[in-house]
């Protein structure tokens, strides 16, 4: 999948701690499944082909009214 096929759901330009790419964000997919661009984190193991980031409340809940829910 490319970047091209994303929604990105935050981080628009002027909002906080967001300089270009850089920080946490929600991206829909043409599929509607969800791409997540956060910190890494370790707090468990996953399985071989998965990760974790951690992203902050206030990205979710900017996703959330982005898809109007």
């Amino acid at each position: 999948m490319a970047r091209e096929e994303l929604t990105r759901l935050t981080g628009r330009a002027g909002g906080p701690n967001c300089d270009d790419d850089d920080c946490p964000n929600v991206y829909r997919t043409t599929c509607g499944s969800f791409v997540v661009q956060g910190d890494l984190t370790s707090v468990f193991s996953t399985p071989t082909g998965e990760g974790l980031v951690e992203i902050p409340e206030n990205v979710l809940r900017e996703a959330v009214r982005a898809l109007g829910w």
